[in-house]
């Protein structure tokens, strides 16, 4: 297993780097953009680039940005209001970006993503291949959710998850999240009996770990932060989870800083981590205790005898969930027959009429994931 050392070694010398910057460290109540906050972000940003690495900025904030100029004076409620909200902060974001790095001499690339756009594998190379090039040409790529267009049902959540995904995509070689906490607690340190946790090395150090919810201008919290780092280690990349106010030593690799997260010993395969994490789901199947029993423990392929319920429609080459009994998301997997066939099947064996097709598996061993 690696060394916590070792570990905040490699996220120091990362070539690639995701930085995820929350809305609470550069905007405010009324105020908009915190100028002199954002400067100080692209200055560390500045400094590890000079330093030979890539920086890749994942930037929240839109909404709050564009409340000040739009005179609203609570978070927008409505799914409306947030995105008008988002289109006015945008254009200030990037305008803002752009004016920090402009003082280096370097030009800033707004690159807008929906969840829709990662989860469709010809978007996301595309996406991939956009900021690939901004980095070849020396320009940093400043990246948001696009809440404009994005709807409830296909939202992120938060940029904590997006900052993830992206560093999955670009192949990074580490993801740092800057929020309003210095490190992950074992309970809410404004309590004053929280106990910092220096390391996660594997998923049993969070036992007793209680994570809260986000602050007022932001969706994230420390239970998204959790499920953005998780994320990334089964991309392989290991992650910091420190406060905006130490970016500099969190770039600069100073030990000690906030709470780092090892990944998984081996890089879950891109195809795995596109049906575990990226791609929509098209309906889902439910599953006898049998197979659930075969698709988690096991690691089997799904057969059509193990499926007593189809929810919602889906297509061939569709990926699809896994529930159990009870409802619960157990696995997804990408399906070899359409709902349609499925239906009919299960229609045939309720009327005690002949099976075909039992050999061919309704999701492959290969192409399913347990969640």
């Amino acid at each position: 297993m690696t060394s916590e050392g070792e570990l905040r070694q490699r996220i120091g010398s990362a070539r690639r780097v995701v930085v995820k910057i929350g809305s609470s460290a550069i905007t405010s109540f009324g105020g908009g953009i915190r100028r002199a906050q954002l400067d100080g972000l692209a200055d560390v940003c500045q400094a590890r680039m000079a330093a030979g690495s890539d920086v890749f900025v994942v930037s929240s904030g839109a909404i709050s940005a564009g409340m000040a100029p739009l005179g609203m004076n609570t978070r927008p409620g409505t799914l409306a209001a947030k995105q008008a909200a988002a289109s006015v902060g945008q254009l200030e974001l990037a305008r803002a970006w752009g004016d920090s790095f402009a003082r280096y001499e370097r030009v800033v690339g707004q690159v807008l993503l929906t969840a829709a756009d990662i989860g469709r594998r010809e978007s996301a190379a595309n996406a991939q291949r956009t900021l690939d090039r901004l980095r070849t040409l020396h320009a940093v790529p400043v990246i948001n959710e696009n809440d404009t267009v994005a709807t409830n049902e296909i939202r992120f959540g938060d940029n904590d998850r997006l900052a993830a995904l992206v560093a999955h995509l670009i192949s990074a070689d580490a993801l740092i999240l800057l929020s309003d906490v210095d490190a992950l607690y074992d309970s809410d340190p404004r309590r004053g009996d929280a106990t910092a946790v220096s390391m996660v090395g594997d998923p049993s150090d969070l036992d007793g770990v209680v994570a809260g919810a986000g602050g007022p201008l932001g969706t994230g919290g420390m239970g998204s932060k959790l499920a953005a780092a998780r994320l990334a280690a089964d991309a392989g990349v290991p992650v910091l989870l420190t406060s905006a106010e130490r970016a500099a030593d969190a770039l600069a690799a100073r030990p000690g800083v906030g709470t780092v997260f090892a990944p998984r010993p081996e890089r879950m395969t891109a195809r795995r981590f596109w049906v575990r994490h990226a791609a929509d789901s098209r309906g889902g199947v439910v599953l006898d205790d049998g197979a659930v029993r075969a698709v988690t423990g096991a690691r089997r392929s799904l057969l059509l005898a193990g499926v007593t319920g189809i929810e919602g429609m889906f297509h061939f080459g569709d990926v699809v969930e896994l529930r159990d009994p009870a409802g619960a998301v157990v696995g997804r997997g990408i399906a070899q027959y359409d709902s349609l066939e499925v239906r009919t099947r299960l229609a045939e064996r309720a009327a005690g009429g002949e099976q075909h097709g039992q050999g061919r598996p309704l999701v492959h061993a290969d192409d399913l994931v347990a969640v």
